[in-house]
């Protein structure tokens, strides 16, 4: 662990040291300024006190230029005034940027949009792929064609498929979607992912393995006939007796639970992601997905 942060460290230093000129964020005493980094933030640095400001979301930071007086008017500023340096640590880039002052409202930036242009990438071992770049991926596998036709289920008038499974980097992307064929809407109450064993006998303990998805697309909570999914997983791999099931259960008394059993061999047959899926795929970083989408 102590390597790890010793490393983050050059490798943050290193960028600062390298850097000659930053770009220009200009505020103002009557706006607070959001600045929205592409992935999540791990550090904030302000270099002044003649800043303030706190980190509002997992991705945004929101400044203001700091004054004793309460007055919006009685300001000590001047135009185009350097108040310090703003650095922003991310899950794999680092940006940093001079934040200047503007006596004009109109010209301060209320929502600033850091580009990855305006960033540098640096050495994470405790990252292999930012949130950003995993809901990217995610996004587009959402948006491609069904290649899997191996595990279906049906119970309770709800039909469930498995999409596709690609594994990208150090995770799986598991695509599902179920089909509601009843009238009634299906409430989602919970997902389970477990690792189980394959033959399940009542006069033995069957071992079960929790695991917890690092990330799923679609936060939908109801749908009337369809809903579709990814959820990524670490990558694992388990003994040929073992099976990865998928539990969906409803929020009702008597509530459906519709099951997904992924085989090994499913997931050994997993898909090397094409890149020209991304090509043509909107990029939604944290997407919220209301409504369900039409098979």
């Amino acid at each position: 662990m102590k390597s790890k942060i010793i490393l983050f460290i050059l490798s943050v230093l290193c960028f600062v040291g390298n850097v000659s000129a930053n770009e220009r964020i200009y505020v103002n005493s009557g706006v607070t300024t959001h600045i929205v980094m592409p992935e999540n933030i791990k550090l904030v640095d302000i270099s002044t006190p003649k800043i303030i400001g706190n980190q509002c979301a997992d991705n945004i930071v929101r400044i203001k230029p700091f004054q004793e007086s309460d007055s919006i008017s009685v300001c000590s500023y001047k135009e185009d005034e350097l108040l310090g340096t703003l650095t922003l640590i991310g899950e794999r880039h680092i940006a940093q940027y001079d934040i200047v002052y503007t006596e004009c409202a109109a010209n301060a930036a209320s929502i600033f949009q850091v580009p990855y242009s305006d960033t540098q990438s640096y050495i994470n071992p405790e990252v292999s792929m930012p949130m950003s770049e995993m809901a990217r991926y995610a996004w587009a596998v959402y948006g491609s064609d069904r290649k899997f036709n191996q595990v279906v289920s049906k119970a309770h008038g709800i039909k469930a498929v498995v999409n596709n499974i690609y594994a990208i980097g150090d995770y799986f992307f598991i695509d599902y979607s179920l089909l509601n064929k009843t009238k009634i809407p299906y409430d989602i109450e919970e997902l389970r992912v477990k690792l189980t064993d394959k033959k399940q006998s009542k006069a033995t303990n069957s071992q079960n393995i929790e695991l917890t998805p690092v990330f799923s697309l679609n936060y939908a909570k109801k749908f009337q006939k369809n809903y579709r999914n990814v959820l990524v997983l670490p990558k694992l791999t388990f003994p040929d007796e073992k099976v990865l099931r998928l539990e969906i259960s409803e929020n009702q008394i008597s509530g459906r639970v519709i099951v997904l059993t992924i085989e090994y061999e499913d997931i050994l047959n997993a898909d090397g992601f094409d890149s020209d899926i991304l090509k043509n795929s909107d990029y939604y970083p944290y997407h919220y997905i209301k409504y369900s989408v039409e098979q």
